[in-house]
């Protein structure tokens, strides 16, 4: 792997600064084109999904995935982690999970030499690289807030200690959209946490045809690791330096405003079929997804059609929809496509 994937070194002149940045804005795209073939060896299909992915985790962003049983979730996660060379977990959240089987917690232990008695903290599966979440909305929501902190703060705390959790740390989520009896929703404000809200979908009849033919062969891909942690650390640090010209701000800010119904200048379908639209996180997520997905393609400056191809897993989770809008199927999705062919780019 280039040297310009390590950590960056301090430099003594602007033109190496430069120089070094666009070894790694190159290094970048490189290994994402070989993370996206290593994946393909064991996930067919959901390129966008797994593009959506990679660009929040470059973004220390957390994802929430909903979709059917049996999409590979799962295994897409693990994979990842495999490519990366990251510690996994995975917990399965159930209505009797407590924080404290998430978190970790205090143990009284017996000091063998001195016969003394002290607690020691036993870290709890929080504790990784990547953390998935399966079916976060069967468990409480008091450990909801726990791992909501966690993914927040990035630190956990048990008794009177604070623990700082392993970077880089990412949090993917899972939701079931078919059985709702027994399971407690996020609030918006908790799903607002999330810098993406991404939605599986059945794979194609080409895709499905092979997908039976892999994975009932027998035969298991062999993956070779595309990126370390501490290179994935460097790389959170480049994405932030992208450039963002001023009209692509304006444009982010006018796509954010725009979902909300109570402002002066709102269209009126707006006013119609939502109830709360976003708030200022959605625009922060909004260009640091921009900068990242520029990042990936190979470019060191952000367009407005950047901002458009995140908008939808950025705002999907974050616009309310009115009763009127539910009644006649209009989805979030849907207002999404409405707003971005209205918002007017800036000159």
């Amino acid at each position: 792997m280039s040297d310009a994937l390590e950590d960056p070194e301090p430099v003594q002149s602007e033109g190496e600064a430069r120089e070094r940045e666009a070894q790694a804005i190159k290094g970048l795209a490189t290994a994402y084109s070989r993370m996206q073939e290593e994946i393909a060896k064991v996930i067919i299909g959901q390129h966008h999904i797994i593009d959506d992915l990679l660009v929040a985790m470059f973004c220390r962003g957390h994802c929430l995935l909903v979709g059917v049983p049996g999409l590979a979730k799962t295994l897409l996660v693990s994979t990842i982690s495999k490519i990366l060379q990251l510690s996994f977990r995975r917990i399965q959240f159930t209505p009797d999970l407590m924080p404290a089987d998430i978190t970790g917690t205090d143990i009284l232990q017996d000091d063998p030499e001195t016969g003394r008695r002290s607690f020691q903290f036993m870290q709890g599966p929080l504790f990784t690289n990547i953390l998935l979440a399966d079916e976060i909305n069967r468990t409480p929501p008091k450990t909801q807030a726990a791992l909501l902190e966690a993914m927040q703060e990035r630190h956990v705390t048990a008794g009177a200690n604070t623990y700082r959790l392993p970077l880089p740390f990412f949090v993917l989520a899972t939701q079931n959209p078919i059985e709702q009896e027994g399971t407690y929703p996020l609030p918006e404000a908790q799903l607002d946490r999330f810098m993406f809200n991404l939605v599986l979908k059945y794979p194609t009849a080409a895709e499905e045809l092979r997908i039976l033919k892999q994975t009932t062969s027998g035969e298991e891909p062999k993956l070779t690791t595309a990126l370390t942690g501490r290179q994935i650390l460097a790389l959170q640090e480049v994405v932030r330096k992208v450039p963002v010209p001023d009209h692509v701000f304006v444009y982010a800010r006018d796509l954010v405003r725009a979902t909300r119904p109570d402002e002066e200048e709102a269209y009126s379908f707006v006013k119609q079929y939502i109830s709360w639209g976003a708030g200022p996180r959605a625009g922060q997520y909004l260009i640091l997804g921009g900068k990242a997905r520029a990042l990936l393609n190979g470019r060191f400056h952000v367009t407005t059609d950047d901002i458009k191809s995140v908008a939808h897993p950025v705002l999907r989770h974050r616009i309310v929809t009115t009763f009127q809008a539910n009644s006649e199927g209009m989805t979030p999705d849907r207002v999404i496509d409405m707003l971005i062919a209205k918002v007017k780019l800036p000159i």
